[in-house]
């Protein structure tokens, strides 16, 4: 099928995607390496082992991206309590091709393009290969489920490709395009792609791949233990958001309003084709915790892991026992909250948007069955070693109540939601602004940009301020607003300041957080600068390649600007 000693270089490379462990417990990426090549060309169950290989290098959480936390406090909305983090080297503007905490995504995200092409290069003859050793007409049903699996994965891997892609140029700006298997081991040295390059292939990978993918696996009887795989839902998800990147400032600064079209088409296609079943959950509190992202309408695609307690023990308060307050949600992200009522006087958290209670632990408010009390002599003394810089405490995502210091400490499921129905309508709302206003939408799209938007913060609640605007400018800066709030804590915000070119002015600026004296009836709330914030506007922007990568290219991988 493929000559052996190809074969033998790439299975080598197939065993060593690890690099961040498995995708998730429902796919088995093991692999049997007492198995000789023999018996492997005549074994069918390789087919489905190689099949789940590509998907090992989909990131595997977002919980651990930095510091063995959130991203978030590479951005302005956390500040890690750590006096020395990884995230203090995106904070101070050191990023260099050298120190950089995310530079293994790089070869992670290639290892899951060479696995793609693997699959692809070893599944060719799949039907054949079914075939082998099987009665097909005594075991015609099973022959037949099969082959239209195999069929789906084959899709499925142009779909991650799509995604590695996607998350390499979100990093990078332009990079290699490997134009399959042989490229790969026979010519180490490719140039990088442009850009819009890279977008288009993206593009033209999930236009010609998409009819052959599952529309939704929750709907599948057969297949719905499935669901976590690409399907055509999620596909069209990466399709909308690598437009949109595309159509930002960063990578369109003539602001050319074709590809801002191109995005809110990609978005309205998602939202209306049928079977994909999408609606916003009802309750946002509860959506993120424990399993519920899995059954929810509301999940495109998210990565699954088995239970366990790291962001409880990495994020609880310090003054829990086995907590150690990790990322501490800013003033910077706090203030954006709105009313949903007349400011309460006594209490500034009162009356604020429900998200804020669902996402951020604050002075007053019930945690892990007690009181926080922050005030001077409290429980929860912001003066205490580790106690948060900021006066919050991380709550989405987070299991109440566990027990993170019994002999058999208590955990908890926590599914990464890597595509939701809500990023939809607010990717949709801000392309439909920016190509069309507002308020205008084109023959063939159900919703303007503003009924977009208010879906989202209906959800939230009926109760939050209306928005009015309606100069594209104002609308814009509404859309952003309700992104940060929205998708607080998702790795959403470090990338939107730099799509939209803001990151060389908001982190430019100090985080804050607050200072709490007075008394628990009447506790005065001061803001402070808590940290400082780096971003050079002249490099930061892409990630530096690797400086071993740039050596070892010879000469063919040019270095980003700046490093």
């Amino acid at each position: 099928m493929k000559n052996k000693k190809l074969y033998s270089i790439v299975v080598s490379g197939i065993l060593l995607l690890n690099f961040f462990g498995c995708q998730s417990n429902f796919l088995d990426t093991g692999y049997d390496t007492m198995q000789t090549p023999q018996i492997i060309a005549t074994n069918r169950s390789t087919l489905f082992l190689f099949a789940n290989q590509f998907y090992a290098n989909l990131q595997q959480s977002g919980f651990s991206i930095i510091d063995n936390n959130l991203l978030a406090a590479a951005s302005d909305e956390a500040q890690q309590v750590a006096s020395s983090s990884s995230a203090q080297t995106f904070n101070n503007g050191m990023i260099t091709s050298y120190n950089n905490p995310l530079s293994g995504y790089y070869k992670n995200y290639y290892d899951g393009i060479r696995a793609v092409h693997f699959f692809l290069d070893y599944s060719k003859n799949y039907r054949q290969f079914l075939a082998l050793n099987r009665d097909t007409i005594f075991e015609s049903d099973q022959y037949q489920l099969d082959i239209k699996n195999i069929k789906w994965y084959r899709a499925e891997a142009h779909i991650a490709q799509a995604y590695y892609y996607m998350e390499l140029i979100k990093l990078y700006g332009g990079v290699p395009l490997v134009n399959g298997l042989l490229e790969q081991t026979s010519n180490l040295y490719i140039p990088k792609s442009p850009y819009d390059s890279v977008v288009n292939f993206i593009v033209s990978e999930i236009d010609t791949y998409k009819k052959d993918l599952q529309v939704n696996w929750k709907t599948d009887t057969q297949f719905a233990a499935s669901d976590g795989r690409f399907s055509l839902g999620s596909a069209l998800a990466i399709k909308t958001r690598v437009l949109l990147y595309a159509a930002s400032p960063l990578h369109n600064p003539n602001n050319d309003v074709v590809k801002w079209q191109r995005a809110a088409s990609a978005a309205n296609d998602l939202i209306n084709t049928s079977g994909l079943n999408l609606f916003l959950a009802t309750s946002y509190a509860n959506y993120f915790i424990g399993n519920n992202p899995l059954t929810s309408t509301e999940t495109i695609l998210a990565i699954r892991s088995s239970a366990n307690n790291t962001i409880e023990k990495q994020n609880y308060p310090i003054a829990t026992p086995g907590g150690s307050t990790g990322e501490c949600p800013t003033e910077n992200l706090v203030s954006q909250y709105e009313y949903v009522g007349i400011p309460y006087a006594a209490n500034r958290y009162a009356n604020r948007d429900p998200r804020f209670a669902a996402s951020i632990v604050y002075n007053g408010s019930v945690w892990n069955s007690r009181v926080i009390n922050q005030l001077p002599g409290g429980t929860d003394d912001l003066t205490k070693s580790k106690a948060s810089p900021t006066g919050y405490y991380l709550k989405k995502f987070l299991t109440d109540n566990l027990n993170l210091t019994a002999s058999t400490p208590g955990t908890a499921q926590h599914q990464w939601v890597v595509f939701r129905y809500a990023e939809i309508l607010l990717d949709y709302a801000e392309a439909m602004n920016e190509a069309y206003g507002p308020d205008y939408a084109p023959t063939g799209y159900t919703m303007n940009a503003r009924q977009a938007l208010i879906k989202v913060r209906a959800r939230a609640s009926n109760s939050l301020p209306a928005i009015t605007t309606t100069a594209v400018s104002d609308f814009r800066n509404a859309v952003k607003h309700e992104r940060m709030i929205e998708l607080a804590f998702e790795g959403h915000r470090y990338w939107d300041l730099l799509r939209w070119k803001d990151a060389e002015t908001v982190l430019n600026k100090p985080v804050q957080g607050v200072q709490i004296s007075g008394l628990s009836t009447a506790p005065i709330y001061t803001v402070v600068d808590v940290a400082k914030r780096v971003f050079n506007a002249q490099a930061n922007y892409y990630f530096p390649f690797q400086y071993s990568e740039i050596v070892n290219s010879k000469g063919t991988l040019i270095q980003n600007p700046g490093y």
